[in-house]
Parts: structure tokens; C-alpha cells; sequence
């Protein structure tokens, strides 16, 4: 499958012109011969605009943001992963990541399960036990936001389901760089399975973006990694970079129990 990355900065506050962007980075990808394009962690809205803000601009899944994606995904033939902040039917803001695939219906719906500081727990409520996984260009595809891909025992579970391909979407910032640069190629080694992990840049609120996109193989390479400013990344999801690590075969589930049961210690 071949997989484009948008790294982008998000205008705050303004899912019009996002929307306008996104229908051109959809259109340049799908004319490279991409089945996928992958955007940053709430990038139709922004990130860092304030709870009040983030309220606002809420919509259920099927809402105007939705069908705006999905007749950009059926113009130009191609499935797209967008985040924004989805009003649940419980009334409760969730920020959430939806793929809508080249026909123009939703595949998926993924909410944010780990909230990330004041930012998110001021804005959010956390997604709960759903993660969904979808078909795209003949890869099984699961869906992680941003700080989710930081919990080892979150991905694991994706591979356990037999995702082929996980994608991020992110608005990591400095100085954690280190999470892109090591934790993401860690994470598809370790459960050989692809991460592709689409970020923001630029600068928005307190928050600036650090990029370094990127699309890490089962065997723990870097297909590709964008640098700190806007980016178009294309990469080929080849079946035949296949795992060459053995710890899904090697699990000991019977000495993990403690990793579950033992309460939470320390900060976010």
C-alpha cells in the first residue's frame, strides 16, 4: 500500500481553511498513487485553541467536518485519516481521529485514550474500551493518538488484533523528540508491525511542534522522516518488510498480570 503523510500547521480555529489545505494535500498524494493520506492530531480545528474553543468547534462523527472530508476522499479516490474534536452522543468531547475511505464512508472512529496534561484533561474526556480496525489498500489497519503510542501495552494490543499498520496521529512538541526519533521505530520493531506517525509544526498557543513525521517498518527502520517544517511524505507499505523481532512469539503473558493490576505512580 502506498501511504502519504501530511505534516502540516493547522490554521487554530479555522476547519474551513484546514479542510481547504487537506483537500490539497489529498489531491497531490492520490496523483502519486497514494491509497492513504494520514494528518496531524486534530488538525482540521488545532490543538492548543482552548477548551472554550475546542467546545465550539465540536461535532459528532457524521457531521459537517465529516462530510466535507469524505466527498474530498470520494473526489480524488483516496481514504484519509483526520483528526478533530468529536461531540459524543454522551455530550462529552473527545479528541478523536476518523478514516473515511475512497468511497467516501467511514471506516473507523478512534478516541484518544491517554490525555496528555492540563491541555487535554482541560479540553477532553478519555476515549474508553473501542479500538477499531479497518481494511485500506489490502492492510489491516488500527489508529493511536498521539501519546496513545507511548503506551507499549496499547500498540501491543493493536498487533495482537493483527494490525498490519498502525497510524499516529500527533501533535508532538519539543523537546520530545526523542519519541519520534526512538520510541516510534521501537514500537514497530517490537511488534513488527508499520507506525506511521503524522505530526504538526510550526507554532500554536504555548506549543511548538517539532514534526519529524515519519513511517517506521516492522524490522525498525525509518522508511522516511520529515524534517520541522510542512511536509508531503509518500512511502510503500511493502508486505515483504516483514518482522525480524520474535516477541510477539516470545510473550509471557502468565508473569504480566502485576503490569496491570499494580495502581499508577508518578506524573503524566
Amino acid at each position: 500500500m502506498r501511504l502519504s503523510l501530511f505534516q502540516a500547521d493547522a490554521e487554530p480555529g479555522a476547519p474551513h481553511r484546514n479542510l481547504d489545505r487537506l483537500e490539497r494535500a489529498a489531491a497531490e498524494v492520490a496523483g502519486r498513487g497514494s491509497a492513504l493520506l494520514v494528518g496531524p492530531e486534530m488538525g482540521l480545528t488545532g490543538y492548543d485553541i482552548g477548551a472554550e474553543t475546542v467546545r465550539a468547534l465540536a461535532e459528532p462523527a457524521d457531521g459537517p467536518m465529516a462530510a466535507r472530508v469524505a466527498a474530498i476522499a470520494q473526489r480524488h479516490g483516496i481514504a484519509i485519516l483526520y483528526g478533530y474534536p468529536e461531540r459524543g452522543e454522551d455530550g462529552a468531547v473527545y479528541n478523536a481521529a476518523q478514516l473515511i475511505g475512497a468511497d467516501g464512508r467511514p471506516l473507523l472512529n478512534q478516541r484518544k485514550a491517554h490525555l496528555y496534561g492540563d491541555l487535554d484533561r482541560g479540553s477532553f474526556a478519555p476515549g474508553g474500551d473501542a479500538f477499531p480496525t479497518a481494511e485500506v489498500g489490502g492492510m489491516r489497519v488500527g489508529v493511536a493518538i498521539c501519546y496513545d503510542v507511548e503506551f507499549p501495552e496499547l500498540v501491543r494490543r493493536h498487533a495482537l488484533a493483527g494490525v498490519n499498520a498502525l497510524l499516529v496521529p500527533t501533535a508532538l512538541m519539543t523537546p520530545y523528540e526523542v519519541v519520534a526519533t526512538t520510541i516510534v521505530p521501537a514500537r514497530a520493531f517490537e511488534n513488527g508491525i508499520f507506525v506511521a506517525y503524522a505530526n504538526r509544526c510550526g507554532r500554536e498557543g504555548t506549543l511548538r511542534y517539532c514534526g519529524l513525521s515519519s513511517v517506521a517498518a516492522p524490522d525498525g527502520s525509518v522508511l522516511a522522516r520529515a524534517g520541522d517544517g510542512e511536509a508531503l511524505l509518500t512511502v510503500d507499505l511493502d508486505p515483504a518488510l516483514r518482522r525480524v523481532g520474535t516477541h510477539l512469539a516470545d510473550r509471557r503473558p502468565d508473569l504480566y498480570g502485576a503490569v496491570f493490576s499494580a495502581p499508577g505512580k508518578g506524573g503524566s
